[in-house]
């Protein structure tokens, strides 16, 4: 960890699907953990609030005094919070500029004033648009397609821009998150793929030749764990790039099929059917700059996630998988009247 570092984090965005899972894990391994999220949208019934070490506030990101006085006594800032899955296509792009770009700077500013050691930014991997190039490293020309990318893309330098010795700034490229989580997400290719094979019986490929690197949830909650206790020096203004398996749309539905038929033996073949898509992202990412410089690598695979996520359906966690609105941030979204 960073010089004199206690470990009081606050997580921006802690309710969301990663933060779900997170959280309880930084809580058994001893952290004092802050978690500010807007909450009305999703509920707060998947935390643990039982834990005198968590601490819940109820605030939207937007409003810098509330986050300034979250920062208040904390260590790091681990800032998750976003209007994800382009919303802003569906939704009032206002939401989307306003959350997952305007209130960034301020947030930064907030927390270095505050007194905050060490800031860890959830950006994307999806920054980098569509390319040709077989291996996407940090360094590679982002070219966003939607603004949730393209954003993401902007609030990277906001950060690196006050960082100083003091006040340590690192930027994580996560690519596409799959796998269980307490407060769980449907909306995300390798799970969504995986509730139309388990509830349907079919699954449904739309295009199906775009590439998409994976990472399982678990991996991500390790990343964010290692981010916030690495020596300053070995993550002071990097951003790094984490990926496991980069696959077609195709193939996780072919891991997808395999995974649930052995799971589910008495569905028998689940088909594939192929339509077309608008969604063009297609990238293939390289993680190896965070292994040689951290040593770390995913241990999760996008099978385990499929695994995961059949086990959860076996066990009724996720009743109603197509018509509850909670699984999908679109549908929540419109249907709270997110402005």
């Amino acid at each position: 960890m960073g010089k004199d570092m206690n470990k009081k984090v606050l997580v921006i965005g802690g309710g969301g699907y990663c933060g779900s899972l997170l959280v309880p894990q930084l809580l058994e391994e001893g952290w004092e953990v802050t978690v500010f999220d807007i909450l009305v949208w999703y509920g707060s019934e998947h935390l643990p609030k039982g834990n005198p070490r968590l601490k819940i506030i109820q605030g939207d990101v937007r409003d810098t005094a509330a986050v300034a006085a979250a920062c208040a006594g904390n260590d790091s800032v681990l800032h998750l919070a976003c209007i994800s899955n382009d919303a802003s296509f569906e939704l009032d792009e206002h939401l989307s500029t306003s959350v997952n770009l305007d209130s960034f700077e301020p947030v930064v500013i907030a927390a270095k004033k505050a007194g905050v050691k060490r800031f860890v930014f959830a950006s994307s991997s999806s920054v980098y648009g569509v390319s040709d190039s077989p291996d996407v490293t940090e360094d590679h020309p982002l070219v966003p397609l939607t603004l949730y990318n393209k954003y993401k893309g902007m609030c990277e330098p906001l950060l690196l821009k006050h960082t100083n010795e003091e006040f340590v700034g690192v930027v994580f490229r996560p690519a596409t998150v799959c796998g269980y989580a307490p407060r769980q997400r449907l909306d995300l290719s390798v799970n969504i793929l995986t509730n139309h094979a388990v509830n349907k019986g079919k699954i449904t490929v739309f295009g199906g030749a775009q590439l998409r690197p994976n990472l399982h949830v678990q991996d991500y909650a390790d990343l964010c764990k290692l981010l916030l206790t690495a020596p300053d020096e070995k993550i002071a203004n990097q951003v790094f790039n984490c990926g496991f398996q980069n696959l077609s749309i195709m193939d996780i539905a072919k891991a997808v099929k395999k995974v649930v038929e052995e799971e589910f033996p008495e569905k028998g073949d689940i088909p594939i059917v192929t339509t077309t898509s608008d969604d063009l992202r297609s990238y293939h990412i390289n993680s190896g700059k965070i292994k040689r410089a951290l040593g770390f690598e995913p241990t999760h695979s996008v099978e385990d996630a499929v695994r995961d996520l059949c086990e959860a359906f076996r066990k009724g966690k996720l009743p109603n998988s197509f018509e509850d609105d909670r699984y999908y941030n679109v549908r929540t979204m419109k249907a709270v009247g997110a402005k």
